[in-house]
């Protein structure tokens, strides 16, 4: 649910976030935050829409209650863009003037629907600081949604230019306006966007604000005790093991360089709901930009784990990025994972078990095509391995790899192989890394069962010895952290026959 007054009418269970809420809109005046889609941040503009019209009785027994004293009314005007989702320019442009409709009939002003939509806007909000008498409080939701669909193509810039008109107005009634508040997914630059507009304020990477949006850990074991409870009775798990698969799935993100890492709230709410454990956020659909956008940038999933990157390498302006790294961070795949204050770099990973297996998932056809069961072949791969059973194991993969369809291309270098073996492992749950760094190359494949580590080094028309030798040259064991036995695993493919040729192992 994503209307604050139907959460509380209803008496459902509502995390309270207008602490700091009260904190942000005291603050600041003009305000940007962005977060992964269900997240929450439609909860947090009804949130804030309720608080500036002044419904005092909708706060009782919340922190806002016991913070404001003043509980003034403001008209309100609502924006979201979320269902302005076209290909068209021009069918973009008419979504828009649609929502400008509503607002006004909303206010009871007068629609000038032929007039472009900046000038439109700029009415709305001088109509309603006259009728109502106050400034006037501007909340954008999804104000993203339009240019998500363009992000890869030759139309990003039209649409851009097209937005830029409608929030132009913004910066010439400040006078008028008491707040404004803008969300959405992605980071567009303020000039391309919100040109002119220079007092507005980033909190999406402020510490103070990083539990804004999601659920703290502190926040799910007070106020979601009996949902924990009767879930930990549906799996016939412990509460305490419990606790640690839900934080395993699902918590771990972090939008700061400190602070409380958070749930995501759609798919923690959904295992409680359901009383189970699954992939809720990719479930909700896999966004069609992010896909265009890995493709556009030639993004190899074995490759997507980031170490010792610096902020302009993730926490850029979407339309001026060079990797798909901003987006992957932006849209949730990626999260903050550690900051060394001295370097002033940052570690980017997978938040979770939900993020990385979904992920990947989505992924799988890239990789392995042709009518394969993802998961079945997988596990035929995997089970050899759980059983310490290396032989086996390749030896499936092996005749698995014949069945799969010739793909021009994708057959010719080893990053190809590497990335598809990644794939395949991952998808079992169990920590599989790729191309980890040891201080003389980078280890193809590092797997890491409950029993054994696997260390795999692929070569392409060559030898599964030199593959092998090259474990041992350059010592890439130093890789390995825990003190469980080690299989060192030379492995040779054929782009002749797009399998494996022969492997040999070495404890």
């Amino acid at each position: 649910m994503q209307v604050f007054e139907q959460i509380i009418e209803g008496g459902y269970q509502y995390v309270d976030k207008t602490g700091l809420v009260y904190e942000m809109t005291h603050r600041y005046n003009y305000v940007f935050l962005s977060r992964p889609r269900r997240f929450g941040k439609s909860l947090l503009v009804s949130t804030l829409k309720t608080y500036f019209e002044g419904k005092r009785d909708f706060f009782k027994g919340l922190a806002m209650e016991r913070l404001e004293t003043e509980w003034k009314q403001y008209p309100v005007i609502h924006i979201s863009l979320a269902s302005v989702k076209e290909k068209k320019l021009e069918l973009i442009d008419k979504q828009i003037s649609n929502v400008l409709t509503r607002i006004e009939e909303d206010h009871g002003l007068e629609s000038k629907s032929d007039n472009p939509s900046g000038d439109r806007l700029m009415d709305i909000i001088r109509g309603c600081y006259r009728k109502y008498g106050q400034q006037v409080v501007v909340l954008i939701d999804e104000y993203d949604a339009p240019l998500l669909n363009h992000i890869s193509d030759d139309d990003l810039d039209d649409v851009r230019y097209m937005l830029r008109a409608l929030y132009a107005p913004l910066k010439d009634c400040l006078e008028y306006l008491r707040f404004i508040f803008i969300t959405g997914i992605t980071k567009f630059s303020q000039l391309s966007i919100f040109s002119e507009l220079n007092n507005l304020e980033n909190i999406s990477m402020n510490p103070q604000f990083a539990a804004l949006c999601g659920i703290t850990q502190h926040e799910l074991e007070t106020q979601f005790s009996i949902g924990i409870d009767l879930l930990a009775q549906s799996q016939n798990m412990t509460r305490e093991a419990t606790i640690n698969k839900l934080k395993n799935y699902y918590n771990g993100y972090h939008f700061a360089k400190a602070g409380d890492a958070v749930y995501n709230p759609f798919s923690l709410i959904r295992a409680l709901n359901n009383c189970d454990f699954d992939y809720y956020w990719f479930g909700s659909g896999t966004p069609s930009y992010l896909l265009a956008v890995l493709r556009k940038y030639n993004t190899r999933i074995n490759e997507i784990q980031f170490e010792d990157v610096g902020a302009d390498d993730f926490d850029v302006p979407t339309e001026a990025m060079h990797s798909a790294t901003p987006l992957l961070y932006q849209s949730g795949y990626l999260t903050i994972t550690g900051y060394d204050s001295f370097s002033e770099t940052y570690n980017l990973d997978y938040p979770n078990k939900e993020v990385r297996i979904g992920f990947i998932k989505s992924l799988y056809p890239k990789y392995v095509v042709g009518n394969t069961s993802s998961k079945g072949n997988t596990w035929k791969i995997v089970k050899p391995l759980l059983a310490g059973d290396i032989d086996g194991a390749l030896s499936f993969l092996q005749r698995f790899l014949k069945s799969i369809p010739y793909q021009e291309g994708t057959r010719h270098n080893e990053g190809h192989y590497t990335a598809m073996l990644y794939v395949i492992f991952a998808l079992t749950g169990d920590y599989v890394q790729s191309q980890v760094r040891t201080s003389d190359g980078r280890v193809d494949i590092l797997l890491t069962t409950p029993e054994r580590n696997y260390l795999m080094e692929l070569k392409i028309n060559s030898t599964a010895q030199e593959a092998l030798g090259q474990i041992d040259s350059k010592d890439y064991t130093m890789a390995v952290t825990n003190d469980l036995p080690t299989t060192k695993v030379g492995i040779n493919f054929s782009m002749e026959t797009a399998t494996i040729t022969d492997w040999v192992t070495d404890n």
